[in-house]
């Protein structure tokens, strides 16, 4: 199969689809790969190294969707990108259509076969290709939280884990899945006050077994919500429901329950958000307020952490992509029906159904 991975375009996305170590598989399984022009030194891999692995480097990206049978990218196409992709092509990326209907119209109009990281399952049911990049962007929601509770970057001036007869800050916790896991620990790690909310039970015991003595389980309510509010100084939305729109767990009614210069961090706005008050921002522009209230809904968090996201991203999705390039998509997804998930749009029709059932 021919190949194609073009360059990230996404404002500061600087991660990969393929690192050298992923084209040298390819290739040695008699693939042809082709790699854009310095498509991976924003994660520091050289034109050079993919030319030893064995890839052949395209000047463009026109170049690239041209020649390829299957595309692999990290983030969805923009909208310069559309016009790009045939009929028939597969796209093998992250697409999160539920709360993108411009993208899956034009997706859909392109004819393409588009299949989605987010969607593909496991046999235990997990999302194993969304995993990796929820485990960083879980643990950095919580780094970005604490420099944006600082006060010069618009915050209200809080340590994350205080100081000797200083209180930590609270952080609340929206959602007990790999991304709050994650983010409860680091926070925990670094000394907050942490409170964990899930509307699992069984989740929440095991939670309240493994965490650290300073997170709190919580049972996720509205009520639960709104008693938190006034005392927490970070709150961290990481709600998933696999393939649909995130419900709002925080109202723009509820804002005026935080103090000013509270932080919110909403990790689920690739999906729509946790925040009805939230819309995407960009690493270059990362925050925003509402009513006193920081807000940072940055769409490719671990993009800022290219390298160790590209190295964890081709760790989960090259045993796929080998998959699908030796076998071809349909065969592939007829002998493995977690990877048959991830199929979203397949010929101009939509094929998941909690895509289908919003666009059809």
């Amino acid at each position: 199969m021919i190949i194609g991975v073009p360059k990230e375009i996404k404002n500061n996305e600087n991660r990969v689809a393929l690192t050298p170590a992923g084209a040298s598989e390819l290739a040695e399984r008699g693939h042809t790969v082709y790699v854009q022009h310095t498509a991976g030194e924003g994660s520091g891999f050289s034109d050079k190294a993919y030319e030893t692995a064995g890839a052949k480097i395209l000047p463009t990206i026109e170049d690239v969707y041209k020649i390829a049978e299957m595309i692999i990218k990290v983030k969805e196409p923009v909208e310069s990108e559309y016009s790009l992709i045939r009929e028939g092509q597969l796209l093998f990326t992250y697409f999160h259509f539920a709360s993108n209907e411009k993208l899956a119209r034009a997706m859909q109009k392109s004819k393409a076969v588009c299949l989605a990281y987010e969607t593909v399952t496991d046999k235990g049911g997990k999302l194993p290709l969304l995993i990796p990049m929820s485990e960083i962007a879980g643990r950095m929601a919580v780094q970005e939280g604490a420099r944006f509770l600082e006060k010069p970057q618009g915050g209200k001036g809080v340590l994350l884990g205080g100081v000797p007869g200083v209180k930590p800050a609270k952080v609340l916790v929206l959602g007990g899945g790999i991304v709050g896991y994650h983010a409860a620990l680091i926070a925990a790690g670094a000394g907050a006050d942490v409170t964990i909310t899930d509307i699992s039970l069984p989740r929440l015991r095991y939670l309240s077994e493994v965490m650290p003595a300073n997170v709190k389980t919580l049972y996720s309510s509205k009520y639960n919500i709104e008693q938190e509010l006034p005392h927490t100084d970070l709150v961290i939305g990481s709600v998933l429901i696999p393939g649909a729109k995130t419900p709002h767990l925080i109202t723009r009614d509820m804002l005026k329950l935080l103090k000013k210069g509270s932080v919110l961090v909403d990790v689920a706005i690739d999906q729509g958000g946790c925040f009805e008050t939230a819309h995407p921002t960009t690493h270059s522009e990362p925050v925003y307020e509402v009513d006193g209230i920081v807000h940072y809904c940055v769409a490719n968090i671990p993009g800022a952490v290219a390298q160790t996201s590209t190295l964890a991203l081709t760790n989960a999705t090259l045993p796929y992509a080998v998959k699908l390039a030796d076998k071809g998509w349909e065969k592939a997804t007829a002998e493995d029906a977690g990877l048959k998930e991830g199929l979203n749009i397949i010929n101009g029709k939509f094929v998941y159904p909690a895509v289908a059932e919003l666009f059809q």
